[in-house]
């Protein structure tokens, strides 16, 4: 993990560049697909998902969560992935969703600054890398 400044801008920059978001993405994909099928299964995101911890957690302390409303949130979350309603995601469906998530994430977070605490290998992170690099090339 590491504490990183990023507003609105850094997201967005991230998804608007083609190149390195969709490699980014398909590389997550990869390592999500277990059974290397070019699909996601429920089983295969969920684990993704739940590694999130979003409702798990509240200001980094553990918070009980009632295991019914998270499968409720867990089974919403996979529609909105699967787009077209086969049962499984693929990597199209997986990028227009990734990239709902960060433009909503860019959104909440505005265009002052914030300070975070970002997982290593995390879309944020990767925003972050993204955006020093084209900084350090332009030098």
């Amino acid at each position: 993990m590491s504490v990183e400044i990023l507003d609105a801008a850094t997201i967005l920059n991230f998804v608007q560049d083609e190149k390195a978001f969709d490699e980014f993405v398909n590389e997550r994909f990869d390592n999500l697909d277990i059974n290397h099928d070019g699909v996601l299964s429920y089983a295969e995101l969920l684990k993704e998902l739940r590694s999130l911890r979003v409702l798990e957690m509240h200001f980094g302390v553990d918070v009980e969560t009632d295991p019914v409303e998270l499968n409720l949130v867990y089974d919403s979350m996979f529609v909105q992935f699967d787009r077209d309603s086969s049962g499984v995601v693929d990597v199209e469906e997986f990028k227009a969703e990734t990239k709902n998530m960060m433009v909503a994430m860019a959104n909440d977070i505005g265009f002052l600054p914030v300070q975070m605490l970002l997982e290593e290998h995390s879309f944020l992170k990767k925003a972050v890398e993204n955006e020093l690099a084209k900084v350090a090339n332009a030098a």
